[in-house]
């Protein structure tokens, strides 16, 4: 049975203030849930990925203002919402990049704290910290895990999550244009190395950073366990919808079982 995706790849630039981002993308959820069951939103949308003052200004909890908002969307919608990432304070002050996974029944079933962080010494991890945990859950695409932005360039990290079981591997992201065709070629790999779907919804806009302007290169994408693009965006605000037939992962894993091969031996001596 196929699943009915949208991809909501958001203009995030800088000259829109949070506030109005958040109320924006509020209006917009609900043109998209007349045509999906599950809405995906990109990374630190409200903030902007790549705007390290906006983060810790307007961070905020888990269970603040922003999710109940997102929780009630999408109980009013009926929908699953991957509602990208928000920038999380914990209790203790804590910065995280952490993303948000709400049941159709506004019910706030996952979240995940971005393992890997982006921008060396100077960025996310200048003042964010970096999440522990591997995270899936069961939704209407399988077993589904979740990732952001830079993780991409961690194999083990979705191998990991296919062993665990995961069929589709959601992915929020803020990818710059400077590196698009990256993103691109990630995206078909890791579909192909663990026979999942990559269901992945980046930004556009122009957004500041600590180092100057960043053109964020959108181009999200739906790919499937064979490596297939299924739909792809372009470089504008938009949504962009897909099916996902999940029974495609178990059929090629039968097929051709490749991930049967893994390993656990030691490559190299220690």
């Amino acid at each position: 049975m196929s699943v009915s995706v949208a991809l909501l790849q958001l203009d995030v630039s800088s000259a829109e203030t949070p506030d109005s981002r958040v109320a924006r993308v509020l209006n917009m959820i609900p043109q998209a849930a007349a045509n999906a069951e599950f809405l995906v939103l990109p990374e630190l949308w409200h903030v902007g990925a790549f705007d390290l003052e906006s983060i810790k200004n307007h961070a905020q909890s888990i269970d603040g203002p922003l999710s109940r908002q997102l929780s009630a969307a999408a109980r009013a919608q009926g929908i699953w919402l991957h509602a990208g990432s928000i920038a999380e304070r914990d209790s203790q002050g804590d910065l995280f990049n952490t993303s948000l996974l709400f049941a159709p029944n506004g019910e706030l079933v996952a979240s995940y704290r971005k393992i890997h962080l982006f921008g060396f010494a100077t960025g996310e991890r200048s003042v964010m910290s970096p999440g522990t945990q591997l995270v899936q859950r069961l939704t209407p695409l399988g077993f589904t895990g979740l990732s952001t932005c830079y993780d991409l360039r961690f194999p083990e990290l979705y191998r990991a999550l296919a062993i665990g079981g995961a069929e589709s591997m959601l992915v929020t992201s803020g990818w710059p244009s400077a590196r698009i065709e990256q993103w691109a070629v990630l995206l078909r790999a890791r579909a192909i190395e663990n026979q999942c779907w990559m269901i992945a919804c980046n930004e556009v806009g122009l957004q500041d950073s600590p180092s100057g302007p960043v053109l964020l290169g959108g181009r999200s994408a739906v790919v499937d366990p064979s490596g297939q693009v299924v739909v792809e965006g372009g470089s504008e605000e938009g949504l962009i919808f897909a099916s996902v037939d999940v029974s495609l992962v178990s059929a090629l894993r039968e097929s051709f079982p490749v991930l049967g091969d893994i390993t656990r031996t030691t490559y190299f001596e220690a």
